[in-house]
């Protein structure tokens, strides 16, 4: 009998696979991990450094997409 994992505190870090599949962007339309390294090293999104890792809050990505990142429309 499997045990059920506990739930995931606000804050945990993940890196760049955790972040492409953890819902913060559309299913479907996920970055490449190119875009993401890219986007990372431009300081697009949020990111933190331990060594030579880099892992990624989803919420505070999340949060920084939606106020920040926004794209002008045409016309």
């Amino acid at each position: 009998m499997e045990t059920p994992l506990p739930p995931s505190p606000a804050g945990q870090l993940t890196d760049i696979t955790g972040l492409r599949l953890s819902g913060v962007f559309p299913a479907g339309r996920e970055p490449s991990i190119r875009t993401l390294r890219t986007w990372t090293k431009l300081r697009r999104i949020p990111h933190h450094r331990v060594g030579h890792f880099v892992y990624f809050d989803p919420a505070e990505v999340s949060n920084h997409i939606r106020t920040k990142l926004k794209v002008p429309a045409r016309g």
